[in-house]
Parts: structure tokens; sequence; C-alpha cells
């Protein structure tokens, strides 16, 4: 019984030293390479890399490459082409110093909804971009004898965002896992590199309904014009309408009755001249309710919704 608890006892404590000593290296901790979250920026905020052939490192760039075929690339071809990224490849040939930060992005099949589904791939595909990012390096670094600093990331980002209104003019892609390309920083200064337009975006009041209701108060009138007017004047914006409800009711009716309301607020920024691809909706039925429902005030305060803009 005995020598079955120390047994325990140093299984449990094996992974938090292998743990500990994949995060302390030389006595630095570690950074890992995922960029957490889905990064909500577009394609065409980005200078396009293919443009230059000489960088300039206040820039953040954007490259269409195929990065799942880095192994082949470097593995089977005798002479390694890399097409799109051939330019940065010459850069890093005749200017041995320049530090680079590289991040692979791909983003998941925005038809794909199920959660489990999309966790499964979100972790495949960071396993394949982080694989051959490092394979890159390493062949760039003896192969071709390159002393430059290479700091690899991957990241995914929103789809349809990412696209902007591309999205809903092209044919929808039919791989799970769509990859990107990548993003690329030349230069040694900390940079964010997926910034987003909405990092210091205005905030907007929620708009109210009565219990058992999804009609507008005309008094919210001037809050959705002035909704509608901040979109126009920065067309990267998209908003966010978040439909709630109190719990009077079954779960069925509170979540159709936060449907309809989003749906509504929609419709109302619709008329006003906002497209449809920068609406998005959230049906939150009951859920994180701000009031408290055995009140009519409370009440009140729950049968909302809410605009974020994003």
């Amino acid at each position: 019984m005995k020598k079955n608890l120390i047994a325990l006892v140093l299984l449990l404590l094996v992974p938090a030293f292998a743990l500990q000593a994949q995060t302390k290296k030389g006595g630095k901790k570690e950074i890992p390479h995922v960029i957490d979250g889905k990064q909500k920026v577009r394609q065409h905020s980005y200078d396009t890399i293919c443009r230059y052939t000489s960088f300039d490192t206040k820039k953040i760039y954007y490259c269409d490459f195929d990065y799942a075929q880095i192994d082949y690339i470097i593995e089977e071809m005798r002479h390694p082409r890399f097409d799109k990224f051939q330019p940065v490849m010459n850069f890093l040939t005749k200017t041995s110093r320049s530090p680079m930060t590289i991040c692979a992005v791909f983003a998941i099949n925005p038809q794909i909804t199920d959660d489990g589904t999309r966790s499964s791939l979100v972790a495949r595909a960071q396993r394949v971009a982080d694989t051959q990012l490092c394979h890159l390096v390493q062949w760039m670094k003896e192969d071709q004898e390159m002393n430059n600093k290479v700091q690899i990331r991957v990241a995914q980002v929103d789809y349809r965002y990412w696209k902007g209104t591309e999205f809903f003019t092209q044919d929808p892609p039919s791989q799970d896992i769509i990859i990107c390309g990548l993003v690329l920083y030349f230069g040694q200064k900390k940079v964010d590199l997926f910034p987003s337009a909405a990092a210091n975006a205005k905030t907007f009041n929620d708009v109210k309904f009565f219990p058992n209701d999804a009609t507008i108060q005309p008094s919210y009138k001037p809050l959705l014009d002035e909704l509608a007017q901040y979109l126009k004047d920065d067309d990267r914006l998209e908003v966010l309408i978040s439909g709630y409800s109190d719990n009077q009711g079954t779960e069925a009716y509170c979540t159709g009755l936060s449907r309809q309301r989003a749906v509504e607020v929609k419709k109302a920024l619709l008329m006003r001249g906002i497209p449809e691809y920068r609406i998005e909706l959230s049906i939150k039925g009951t859920a994180d309710p701000i009031g408290d429902n055995s009140t009519y005030e409370g009440r009140i305060a729950n049968n909302r919704v809410s605009l974020t803009i994003q």
C-alpha cells in the first residue's frame, strides 16, 4: 500500500518537473509559439509582401504562401522554390543580421459550427503550422547558414472577417482548415501583429425591451442613428448584436424572444445603410443576467440587446 502511494506521488510529480524543464532554458522562460484566440484582422490591412524587394521595419507584411508545403519544398526539391515567399528568402540571404518574426496564419471553415470539431481542427492546425515553421528555421540555419534571428508564431484568424467583402462574393471554402499564409515583421521592436481596429472603439448603451416584447421603442432611434454613422465612418468595424431575455417562460420561448430582439435591431441597422456582412448576431436567451429576475426592474434590465463594436 505504501509503495503504491509513493509510486502515485512520483507519477504526479514527474509531469510537473518535465513542464518546468520545458519552460526554463538557460534560466529564461520559453515563450509559446501559439497566439491564443481568433484574431479579427483583415487581409487587406497588411502590405503585400510581393510588392517589395526590400522591407520597411515599421510595417507588417502579408504573404499568401502555403506553409504546409515547407517540408516538401526543402526536402524533396533539389533547388527549393518558395514562390511568393522567395523575396523574403532573398532578403534574408543578403541581410544576414535582419531579425524577423514569421507567423503562420490559419482559419477554420466558418460552416463548421460544432465546438468539439472546431477545437480538434484548431489543435491540428496549430501543430502542423508550428512543425513546418520549426523545420523551415532549422533548414535556414543549417543548410543556408543564415544567422538571422527568426521568431516564429502561429495564429488563428476569423475567416469571415479576414476576407471582408470577398467572403460574400467568392465561393465558400471546401477545406476544414484554411491556410491563409504568413504575416511577417522585420525588426527588433515588439509590435502587435494583429492590431484590432476596435481596440479603442466607442461603447454603446444596451437597447432595452419590455417583458414579452421585441418592439424597439422610439427613444432608441438616436442611439441607432449614432451607431450606424459610427460604422459608416470606419468600414473596418463591425457590430456584434447580442439578444437577451429574462427567465419568464420556457427556455425555447426565451431563446426565441432574444433572437427576435437581435433581429429587430439588425433590421434597424440595415434600414440605416449598414451592410449585412458587418452585423453579427449572438442569441443568448436567459444567459448573463444583469438584473434580478424576481423584480420588474431586474427583468427590464435583462430584456435587452447589447451592442459591441468589433
